[in-house]
């Protein structure tokens, strides 16, 4: 069975997310669960996702999920922008919400920490020279 599409392919908040993730070595974008991923041999982001909250699903479709690094998690998780995904949040991966006025530089920052823990070491050293 496949997933609807949860995305507008045209949404501007999904075109800066794939400048910063498709500039770096290797990364490529598929859509799972009916969701962008972008990924090397394995995912580093997510456009969209959901929360559990009091047994209830909440879709966040305006958001960024990536797999923080491990220095930086633990702030991360509190700074009230930052939430557990499903699914993903047991793995150790934040989401974060985006709309226009987000400071796209920092997601870049979260977006390539997330790329160097998934990508292979020969792609880290190509972002690296």
């Amino acid at each position: 069975m496949s997933h609807p599409l949860m995305f507008d392919d045209a949404d501007p908040l999904l075109r800066r997310l794939r400048r910063i993730a498709r500039a770096l070595p290797g990364a490529s974008e598929k859509i799972s669960h009916g969701r962008p991923t972008f990924y090397t041999t394995k995912v580093f982001a997510y456009f969209g996702g959901s929360q559990r909250i009091d047994g209830k699903w909440i879709r966040r479709d305006a958001a960024v999920l990536v797999l923080p690094d491990p220095l930086d998690e633990p702030a991360l998780r509190q700074d009230p922008r930052f939430w557990v995904p499903a699914y993903l949040g047991p793995a150790g991966w934040l989401g974060i919400d985006v709309d226009a006025g987000a400071d796209w530089s920092e997601i870049a920052e979260l977006v390539d920490a997330s790329y160097r823990r998934t990508a292979p070491a020969r792609l880290v050293r190509e972002l690296e020279g």
